[in-house]
């Protein structure tokens, strides 16, 4: 086995030991693990397919947690555990359901958002100059505004969609990895294998890729993971508001909105338990986002 190999299994082995020492960290992982499971699954666990009209029925609109199903087809059992929504859909698969279009929403927005900032941020960083100058201005200019006001701009541009939604969140995103990416290169930029790597001629692409990149990357997978998270919960604001997702393609927040307007009638369990699964696969990522933290930066370790 070569060094490399042996540094690489040496590396995985410390982050394992590390992160099993923290049980708050084992939590978020087992949590989160257990979300994208459901979410990856969730057409085969799911008691009812919730966006098939063929198997809706009205008169099992808005029953209460582990009311017995009338009319509509379930696929285990006869009851509704988590009760049913207005249009008489089990809960607890509309939330499966939801979990897989908030993660998607979540991890596309963020790999391609990574991807733009940490290149233009790397390239920022290498050039110096005035193209850097130019670059972080524009960052500056983006980071002045508040997410939340640029997403709904944009979606009041583009409409409603999957699509327009990734696009919107990646344009509210990208300027947090460019600036991570930037003070990770500048730090790594003069050091003594930049210096070796120019003075054997290697074309800058190559330096760039090979040298400064992957040197520039643990930081950005900690910000990476906060940004997943935040991703999901802007997705499930702008949601609530309307301007996200169509009804034909729900996240967890359209699921909290559709049954907002039921709250003070007492049927909490429309909006509460969507709710809930927001917040334990929000949390989940930032517990495994804040062990991250501290496995790749030893000084910040508590």
């Amino acid at each position: 086995m070569s060094a490399v190999a042996l540094g690489q299994q040496s590396r995985w082995r410390r982050f394992g030991l590390q992160f099993a020492e923290s049980r708050l960290a084992l939590f978020g992982l087992a949590l989160l693990g257990l979300v994208v499971a459901i979410a990856l699954l969730a057409p085969w666990i799911s008691p009812q397919n919730p966006y098939d009209l063929g198997k809706l029925d009205l008169l099992d609109a808005r029953l209460p947690p582990s009311e017995q199903a009338s009319g509509g087809a379930l696929r285990w059992g006869d009851r509704y555990v988590l009760g049913t929504d207005g249009q008489g859909r089990d809960m607890l698969s509309a939330i499966f359901y939801g979990l897989r279009v908030s993660l998607y929403v979540g991890a596309a927005s963020g790999v391609i958002a990574l991807a733009i900032g940490t290149l233009l941020g790397v390239l920022a960083a290498y050039t110096g100059g005035r193209l850097e100058q130019f670059m972080m201005r524009i960052v500056d200019i983006q980071l002045g505004f508040p997410a939340i006001l640029v997403a709904l701009i944009l979606l009041a541009v583009l409409g409603k969609g999957v699509d327009k939604i990734i696009i919107a969140l990646v344009a509210v995103q990208w300027a947090y990895y460019a600036r991570t990416a930037r003070s990770a290169a500048l730090v790594e930029r003069n050091k003594e294998y930049m210096e070796a790597a120019r003075a054997l001629g290697l074309p800058s692409w190559r330096i760039v890729l090979r040298h400064l990149l992957p040197n520039a990357l643990p930081p950005l997978i900690v910000v990476g993971t906060v940004q997943v998270a935040h991703a999901i919960a802007l997705e499930a604001t702008l949601s609530f508001l309307g301007l996200g997702l169509p009804t034909t393609e729900p996240s967890l927040g359209l699921l909290i909105a559709n049954g907002y307007e039921y709250l003070l009638s007492g049927k909490y369990w429309i909006s509460v338990y969507p709710g809930i699964a927001l917040l334990l696969t929000i949390l989940s990522i930032n517990l495994v986002g804040d062990q991250l933290r501290d496995v790749l930066n030893p000084r910040l370790s508590r």
